[in-house]
């Protein structure tokens, strides 16, 4: 064990230049004070690792030095190849240069290791669009990710859901959801989100910007993400639900509707339950997601969005009721 944690903490003062003991202790699920031993055991056995002192300070190798790829164990070496993501790699022009990355980590492995490695591409596979949905490939696609790349402004004119929209971006990530690629991009000091296949035309600047130092791209999204959620989801019905309404709405409803539906213990004598569901801004909304539950499920409150249920399925029961035109 310790001789697998003296590695990782070699690799990752290699990856990272410079890092504090006790983010060396998170990474390795040990104590400060075992880093400081593990730390004088490397530089005991002539690792070139160096303290230095302050409040920038860390540990870091003397510069210049580097560790050969080699002592990956068997779940590292299949989570490497469990990476590698064909259809986005492709979508952004980098399957080739995949491949060939995939190829040399594959002819540096130990004979051992190589099948396991192979087993792990055939047998895993990440389908990236949600089901019945199918992946986007924008037309600027490639242009943006160069850009984020580069650290270069782009202008882009953009379809939101009201108008067409020019901005000078600074782009500052990628994240691909549900088979779809969004753009967090940086505009007048705010950081916002654009789906990319909304973007109507791209131009490059050959114009560097400053790249926010604390900006952290998985944090902005999981934070964004939630925002959005909450936004389209303000209100909170109270529903009666049969037995198969309340698995409707746990298959059917999203994960943040799904987590944040309180739902009654008991049941009437009928086993209906009574449900607290986040629900959209308007009535429509609303009624348009508690539709799909179909039977299963009766709106009591609030007053507005049991009339808008009410009116909407008196329309669609007289559109079903007239008599369907012969094909002539």
């Amino acid at each position: 064990m310790r001789a697998s944690r003296l590695l990782s903490i070699l690799t990752t003062l290699q990856a990272k230049g410079r890092v504090t003991a006790p983010e060396l202790a998170d990474a390795c699920e040990v104590s400060v004070r075992t880093i400081y031993r593990d730390i004088d055991a490397l530089a005991a056995s002539g690792v070139p690792v160096y303290a230095d002192r302050g409040a920038e300070g860390g540990y870091r190798l003397l510069d210049g030095y580097r560790v050969r790829l080699n002592g990956l164990s068997q779940s590292e070496a299949g989570a490497l190849f469990l990476a590698g993501l064909p259809g986005p790699a492709a979508a952004l022009g980098l399957d080739a240069a995949m491949i060939a990355g995939q190829n040399k980590l594959l002819a540096a492995l130990p004979a051992n290791l190589r099948d396991d490695a192979g087993r792990m591409q055939e047998r895993f596979y990440l389908d990236a669009p949600s089901w019945f949905g199918e992946a986007e490939e924008p037309k600027h696609l490639r242009e943006i990710a160069g850009a984020v790349l580069r650290g270069t402004l782009i202008e882009i004119r953009y379809q939101s859901w009201h108008a067409q929209k020019q901005r000078r971006v600074a782009p500052l990530g990628l994240v691909l959801k549900g088979g779809s690629w969004y753009l967090a991009g940086q505009v007048g000091g705010s950081v916002r989100t654009y789906r990319i296949a909304r973007v109507l035309d791209c131009t490059s600047l050959d114009i560097g910007f400053d790249r926010p130092a604390d900006f952290d791209l998985a944090a902005y999204w999981q934070k964004a993400t939630l925002r959005m959620e909450a936004e389209m989801h303000p209100n909170v019905a109270i529903v009666r639900l049969s037995p198969f309404g309340v698995k409707l709405l746990d298959a059917l409803s999203s994960p943040y509707v799904r987590t944040r539906t309180q739902l009654d213990e008991t049941a009437d004598a009928d086993g209906w339950r009574i449900a607290r569901i986040p629900t959209g801004k308007t009535s429509w909304h609303a009624a348009a997601e508690l539709l799909r539950l179909g039977p299963e499920a009766e709106v009591l409150e609030p007053a507005e969005l049991r009339d808008k249920m009410i009116d909407l399925t008196r329309q669609m029961s007289a559109r079903y009721e007239v008599p369907r035109r012969r094909r002539k």
